[in-house]
């Protein structure tokens, strides 16, 4: 299949890219970088031409509402309508567990408003939802400061390695739209400070741990189960112990 990787430079789409390349597929990786901007427009349409599959895991770390809304709208309307245009059979996207069950503006409404857009779309789709990811707990948990203190909620969290979500994204991606969601988590789930402490101390942040269970989520007020799977979900191979030795290695 002929299959396009919006955001394909990234931390996960750099993952898909060479998995979907070693399986024998026609990978493009679209991104700024290669020519492909989905917000302008740039490059989209050729991109796409005789593309199969779209898998879009563009992103921007932006946390006020309006910018941050209006980047995924528009890079996701970019790559529908082009991907219609090109007859594109399959769309695939990467969100965020938890999303529909949190509503407060900023990135988790924004990634929201994206999911819904593509499900109306009328192409034949698949979104996947994905707990956070191992790599990014480590700045998580310094965002989390307060003067010499780290304060996470008491919320638990269910991360995943970035490896295991680029092998769902993969196999979604070489499987029949579900026009549905498929959630991917890690096998250990336990209370932010539990992965947010190790993550910390393994970069030589031995600053003490504050558990609060009014601590928001990036500003959102979050319960015990918010962010992690509350059903049926895909459990990544990778522990967070075996990932944070390959790293120290």
């Amino acid at each position: 299949m002929r299959i396009v990787v919006a955001g394909g430079t990234g931390l996960i789409g750099s993952k898909v890219v060479e998995s979907l390349q070693m399986l024998g597929h026609d990978v493009v990786p679209a991104a700024p970088g290669t020519g492909v901007d989905t917000i302008s427009g740039r490059g989209v349409a050729d991109a796409l031409k005789g593309a199969d599959v779209v898998v879009d895991v563009t992103n921007k770390v932006i946390f006020e509402p309006e910018p941050i809304l209006d980047f995924f709208t528009t890079s996701t309307r970019t790559l529908l309508n082009a991907g219609r245009e090109a007859g594109v059979r399959h769309h695939v996207v990467l969100s965020i567990v938890g999303v529909d069950r949190l509503s407060h503006p900023g990135y988790l409404e924004a990634k929201a408003a994206q999911e819904r857009l593509v499900a109306e779309s009328g192409t034949p789709f698949t979104i996947v939802r994905a707990t956070q990811f191992f790599e990014n707990l480590t700045a998580m948990g310094a965002g989390m400061a307060q003067d010499d203190v780290i304060v996470p909620p008491t919320a638990d969290l269910q991360p995943v390695a970035a490896a295991d979500v680029a092998a769902a994204l993969v196999d979604v991606a070489t499987s029949a739209p579900l026009d549905g969601v498929v959630e991917v988590a890690g096998p250990e789930r336990a209370a932010f400070a539990r992965f947010i402490g190790s993550a910390l101390a393994a970069r030589g942040d031995e600053r003490p741990l504050k558990p609060d269970a009014g601590a928001g989520y990036f500003g959102v007020p979050i319960v015990r189960d918010s962010l992690v799977p509350l059903g049926v979900a895909r459990i990544g191979r990778t522990t967070f112990d075996d990932w944070s030795a390959t790293q120290s290695s």
